[in-house]
């Protein structure tokens, strides 16, 4: 019996898999472009280069690229080390490794020094479903804007992560980007505009405003629209940079609705609905605010839209959050 090649895209089903994964396609692509462009790009994977789609990148351009294997915090530090060289390193594996398995070295190596080096975590969350805790990345946000100097960007789709990708080249700081599974709805057209600390608002409303950031913005903007044939105003806000915070479309939103409601696929404590509340408390507003997201605890095991619909993170759901606030 002839054995599969192990460097083939065909073993272990790994062009279906990227097949019904299109979103992550955008994070090689972006890379190439720059490359291409004379960007001095290099990139790295712990192992994933199938299930994050670098692969294509290391097809374009092999000896821009590294396969770290399985040793995440080597990864990031080495990553660090090419960016001392003049380099541009992009290096990713899952969130949950990335943004708590390797937070030492994020620390030291990458935002205490102010390396320009650019951490991709995918399918963060709970996008990995049966995976179990072990693989659930709710507390990465919270952790990564806790580090002085690094920057945190949630992107809402694959269009809006190619145009931050291609933004972070004039970019000073180190970044760490929070990305899905790429099975992710699209809210954003190819090449659509990006700014690092700006918020795209998508809609005003009165007597709400919904600021979310990932997956959720597109529940969110599904959620709003059911509300107004309700008769709700209801506006929506994709805070895809939580750091640094756009404060002006906060308290912009703030002052001209009844309420506020965050939403996040991450704890509740430390994450976007933490940051809102900061700058709220920090301006002396007094709006009401719902933050809704993983209220505190280890989620549970079970597919990944299961588990949207049981922490009402789809768009059913958050409506139903939006009208509990809204009628309280």
């Amino acid at each position: 019996m002839a054995q599969a090649n192990p460097l083939s895209p065909d073993s272990w089903q790994y062009r279906a898999l990227n097949a019904v994964n299109p979103g992550l396609s955008y994070l090689a692509d972006a890379l190439i472009a720059l490359a291409a462009q004379g960007h001095p790009v290099v990139a790295g994977s712990a192992d994933l280069q199938y299930s994050n789609g670098l692969h294509r990148f290391a097809q374009a351009y092999p000896d821009r690229y590294v396969q770290f294997g399985i040793s995440e915090q080597n990864m990031v530090s080495a990553a660090a080390g090419l960016a001392t060289t003049g380099m541009m390193p992009f290096v990713a594996t899952f969130a949950s490794f990335l943004g708590l398995l390797c937070c030492e070295q994020i620390r030291m190596d990458v935002a205490y020094t102010g390396l320009p080096v650019r951490l991709i975590g995918h399918h963060t969350g709970i996008s990995l479903g049966f995976y179990g805790t072990s693989h659930h990345a709710t507390e990465d946000i919270s952790t990564m804007r806790a580090l002085a100097g690094l920057t945190v960007v949630s992107p809402a789709d694959g269009p809006q992560l190619a145009s931050a990708i291609k933004a972070s080249v004039d970019w000073p700081q180190p970044i760490y980007f929070r990305i899905g599974r790429g099975r992710d709805p699209q809210v954003y057209e190819d090449g659509a505009p990006f700014e690092f600390g700006r918020a795209m608002v998508h809609s005003h409303g009165s007597d709400l405003n919904i600021i979310a950031c990932g997956i959720t913005v597109h529940a969110a903007l599904a959620a709003a629209a059911q509300l107004g044939a309700e008769g709700w105003s209801v506006g929506v806000i994709d805070m895809a940079t939580i750091k640094p915070l756009d404060r002006e479309a906060v308290l912009a939103a703030a002052g001209r609705s009844s309420a506020l409601m965050t939403v996040e696929e991450h704890n509740v404590l430390g994450g976007l609905g933490s940051a809102v509340a900061e700058v709220l408390a920090d301006a002396g507003c007094g709006v009401r605010l719902r933050r809704h997201g993983i209220y505190d605890q280890y989620s549970l095991i079970a597919p990944p839209a299961t588990l949207y619909a049981h922490y009402r993170l789809d768009a059913a759901g958050i409506g139903e959050v939006a009208r509990e606030l809204l009628k309280a």
